[in-house]
């Protein structure tokens, strides 16, 4: 009889050992090592079939893989599961479609299990919905329920967080969604000795949590937490498994939330979707760029820009402080933008006009404390700069859309067509932009080939 193998295996990382060690050489952490007994699938993938002698559980292995051809495929279109909430919905591309695996990570009191409620609520009028909230009890979540102003949820609610038994309820339950918050606070029993929110706990979790969504057509919706750097905790193998990836962040200028979209299999990334919160929850808001240009300026340092978020055009204040610098090292605070990207506008703008940002405090930010990465804000940021520096405002109710190479040219940009509408339905009197920008547009345009140009929006006086 064959002595069964034993192996040693980190509770944190899931790494694999032959024998036992003291420090996990892959996460670095101590007295984590613990005996198991490899499984088959284990044995079989790191010896293969002819070093395991076994013929029959080969040909067990290849006979339960079936195969299809391309034209058996069934490619009905599903629908979608909507939530009746249009920035959430328009967000997911259309709805929460069956059988997919979707995350949504934010930080801490942002709001996840806030809207996670609110559109389970929604769904659950024509839809089953099972919410397990394994952060908080019932009676906690009843609370947040009350205060929502839910009056006759058919909402399912269970606060277990062992994975075996959510998925063995959900199974003999077959309900269409299943919300989990949140993955980092379940624990799978097969593994009673790792600690749960540890990578190797993530992995598996994430791992069987895609498998029941796709064997049964269930869409599977759960939170995870973020790290100090912002990005989504746990392994990274974890983002790759999902078909969406979703963040809730927070702006500090309003109680404003966006939702951003950063994978998708089912729909578009980088789209965007605004709330705001209120005593009653979060609260769509259809039309963003009324609150921002609501606190516009049109002084000296102030320029409008229009950048894409997915498919949404955002009308954006940029505003700088130039002053003359009293230090040997002149200061460069940059909020909202790529610090980088402000300090080569000015390098170019000192090279072609002359004009010595060199030897002065630069303080730059976006208005309402959003973060923008688009090339085609480099004239409204070389404007705000020029404003600034000279104290004189720019044209009326102006937008500038337009890159700025490193010759000093300045470049027509992709998208401007939704940015001009987008001008035009607010009343913007100033489109300035390339000048061999394609572009209809019922405001006046102001065009430009290169920085030198600029100038001419400056008298001479104001020099």
């Amino acid at each position: 009889m064959a002595k069964n193998k034993t192996n040693f295996k980190c509770t944190n990382c899931a790494q694999i050992s032959m024998k036992w060690v003291g420090c996990c050489p892959a996460c670095n952490e101590w007295n984590s090592f613990v005996e198991s007994t490899p499984s088959f699938a284990t044995t079989f993938l790191s010896s293969g079939p002819a070093k395991m002698g076994s013929a029959a559980s080969f040909a067990a292995v290849q006979a339960a893989t079936p195969l299809f051809n391309f034209k058996d495929i069934n490619t009905e279109t599903q629908a979608r599961m909507l939530s009746g909430i249009k920035e959430w919905d328009r967000v997911l591309g259309g709805g929460i479609l069956p059988g997919s695996f979707i995350i949504l990570t934010g930080d801490p009191g942002i709001g996840k299990s806030t809207l996670l409620l609110q559109v389970a609520d929604k769904i659950a009028h024509d839809y089953k919905v099972i919410y397990f909230s394994s952060e908080e009890s019932l009676q906690q979540v009843k609370n947040r329920a009350n205060r929502l102003g839910f009056e006759s949820s058919k909402l399912l609610f269970s606060d277990q967080a062992n994975l075996e038994s959510i998925l063995s309820t959900c199974s003999n339950s077959k309900p269409d969604l299943v919300i989990l918050d949140s993955i980092q606070n379940c624990h799978l029993s097969l593994d009673s000795q790792a600690i749960p929110g540890t990578i190797g706990q993530l992995r598996e979790s994430g791992f069987l949590l895609m498998r029941f969504a796709k064997e049964n057509n269930i869409a599977v919706l759960i939170t995870g937490h973020i790290t100090k750097d912002g990005q989504m905790a746990g392994p990274k193998v974890l983002e790759h498994m999902v078909d969406a990836v979703f963040y809730l962040q927070g702006e500090d200028r309003w109680q404003t939330r966006i939702l951003r979209s950063v994978k998708n299999r089912f729909g578009t990334i980088n789209e965007v979707g605004f709330f705001e919160m209120q005593e009653d929850g979060l609260a769509e808001i259809t039309n963003i760029n009324k609150h921002l240009l609501s606190e516009a300026s049109e002084t000296p340092g102030s320029a409008l820009v229009c950048c894409v978020e997915g498919s949404r055009p955002i009308l954006l204040e940029l505003q700088a402080l130039c002053i003359t610098s009293k230090f040997g090292m002149p200061q460069r605070v940059v909020t909202g933008l790529d610090p980088k990207r402000v300090v080569l506008i000015a390098a170019i703008l000192e090279k072609y006009l002359h004009i010595r940002f060199s030897t002065q405090d630069i303080f730059f930010k976006v208005s309402g404390g959003f973060k923008i990465k688009e090339s085609s804000t480099d004239l409204g940021i070389a404007l705000a700069l020029l404003s600034s520096y000279f104290q004189l405002p720019l044209p009326q109710k102006s937008v500038s859309i337009a890159e700025i190479s490193l010759t000093g040219q300045v470049k027509p940009t992709n998208q401007i067509g939704i940015c001009v509408k987008e001008a035009e339905k607010f009343g913007l009197a100033h489109v300035l932009v390339a000048r061999n920008q394609q572009v209809k547009t019922d405001c006046k345009l102001l065009s430009f080939t290169n920085v030198y140009e600029l100038l001419q929006l400056f008298p001479e006086e104001g020099q």
